[in-house]
């Protein structure tokens, strides 16, 4: 589906919506979403060293894959 098929599907299905909380709801979410947009998320000098750590043990090879972290998990709870 394309962006402007899904648009207009959505446009459709919103004018169908006789609920006034959900399209207040609605509203709220798009709302949101142009916030999201126009101002970036400012991290915190740690997050940005968190993140850079993280990423370092990437590039490093210091990660588990899904399933290793799966693993991981069980043995946790087999205790």
């Amino acid at each position: 589906m394309s962006i402007t098929e899904l648009r207009k599907r959505l446009i459709d299905k919103i004018n169908l919506i006789e609920n006034d909380q959900l399209l207040r709801e609605a509203s709220r979410l798009f709302d949101l979403e142009i916030i999201d947009i126009e101002k970036p998320y400012i991290l915190s000098e740690d997050m940005e060293n968190a993140v850079s750590e993280a990423q370092t043990q990437v590039i490093n090879g210091n990660f588990l894959t899904n399933s290793e972290a799966n693993k991981e998990i069980e043995k946790w709870f087999e205790g």
